[in-house]
């Protein structure tokens, strides 16, 4: 190869799906699909970019800085979209505004947000996601997380466990201490981030009487099953924390309604680092991976920004998570769907036209040649492309 010769490359943060890997996604897609689909969900697709306007409201602070952005011919500027919890609202409010109660929907698509390439996640990531909107009730909110339990399972995995928090349990803890608006963003960060060095550092110079940092530390610790949350009621008096702590206890009791209690633990350091959460939160974590598989929340404000008021909960799965997690665990993938290889000699074109319409008819999956081979050389094609059997035309 010559030193000038030109090798394309693809942009960073993105990647191929070549055949094996395009075949598994679109299992886990289709089976995830027909799931939403069996549980009452319409699939909604929106466009890959937004307006930056849109797609900043309920974003925190650094997000925007995460957007790919450009302009259009009018100078406005237009972002693709970074998650799709913002568009599928801008969705409800716009499009079915008077539509029944709930809106239950759903979608599969690719997310774009630049940062840094990791095993699991790339700049443009795909998602498939749910969003019951039109109800502020516990019973959305145990909807949402059994479904993604199901989720879990109809993707394959077995062996995964929800830890289930309220953000309003820190934010009633965080209004009755005397910190101030920026103090409580870097808390809110360290705890995102599960900093805990930081955090102490933060609570140290924070000024708050010695009680009240301890309790702020012990947040991020604060993770197990019902006895847990008995403890952490009688570790706060402020009416917003215990409200939060009773909301998680009723959604727990029609999780186990569900059949999937088992699946969750609370953890009520659980903040997520989207700042239009106002209630419940929930992460997803499988062995073999250090991040979440999956994750969502209760954000009944995002709504009201388009001009609707209407609670609304949600999540969203990792699709490549999703594959990696089945392939670190060893669950055997998609199978290979390719029957047969249909061959042909000298003048035998139309024979092996109705011999491979025929196998297909039958519900096989059939290549024909295109040229003209022996039968040795057809063998090899049919090896190299992976092909269970061979039909030779002669």
């Amino acid at each position: 190869m010559g030193q000038d010769e030109f090798v394309p490359q693809i942009p960073y943060g993105t990647r191929d799906f070549l055949p094996k890997e395009a075949r598994q996604k679109r299992a886990v897609e289709g089976a995830l699909a027909h799931l939403f689909a069996s549980w009452g969900y319409d699939e909604v697709v929106t466009p890959t970019m937004e307006y930056l306007e849109t797609m900043a409201i309920g974003a925190g602070n650094d997000s925007e800085q995460h957007m790919f952005k450009f302009f259009d011919k009018n100078n406005r500027i237009l972002a693709l979209r970074s998650d799709m919890t913002t568009p599928m609202a801008r969705v409800a409010a716009t499009r079915f505004k008077e539509s029944p109660s709930p809106m239950k929907l759903f979608y599969l698509t690719n997310v774009f947000r630049y940062e840094q390439a990791q095993a699991g996640r790339q700049c443009e990531f795909y998602q498939a996601g749910v969003e019951i909107m039109g109800v502020s009730e516990p019973t959305a909110d145990a909807e949402a997380i059994a479904l993604a339990v199901e989720a879990m399972l109809t993707s394959g995995l077995q062996k995964f466990q929800i830890g289930l928090g309220q953000v309003d349990f820190i934010n009633g803890i965080m209004e009755q201490s005397e910190l101030s608006l920026s103090q409580r963003q870097q808390v809110k960060q360290a705890m995102v981030t599960r900093n805990l060095v930081g955090l102490d550092e933060i609570l140290v110079n924070s000024g708050l009487p010695e009680g009240e940092q301890k309790l702020l530390k012990n947040i991020p610790l604060l993770h197990g099953t019902k006895e847990m949350l008995e403890e952490a009621y009688s570790m706060v008096t402020n009416e917003k924390s215990r409200k939060a702590l009773d909301n998680l206890s009723a959604i727990y009791s029609l999780l186990e309604s569900y059949g999937v209690a088992q699946y969750v633990d609370f953890d009520l350091g659980i903040i997520r680092d989207f700042e239009y959460y106002t209630g419940m939160v929930f992460e997803c974590y499988t062995p073999g991976l250090g991040f979440p598989i999956c994750g969502g929340g209760r954000y009944d404000t995002m709504l009201t920004s388009f001009g609707m008021n209407s609670g609304a909960t949600g999540f969203a799965l990792g699709i490549e998570r999703v594959l990696l997690a089945l392939e670190r665990q060893g669950i055997i993938g998609t199978p290979n769907c390719k029957s047969i290889y249909v061959g042909w000699g000298e003048d035998k074109l139309v024979a092996a036209i109705g011999q491979a319409e025929s196998l297909r008819k039958s519900g096989q999956c059939v290549e024909l040649a295109l040229i003209p081979q022996s039968k040795i050389e057809a063998e090899t094609s049919q090896k190299s492309k992976g092909y269970a059997s061979l039909v030779y035309v002669e």
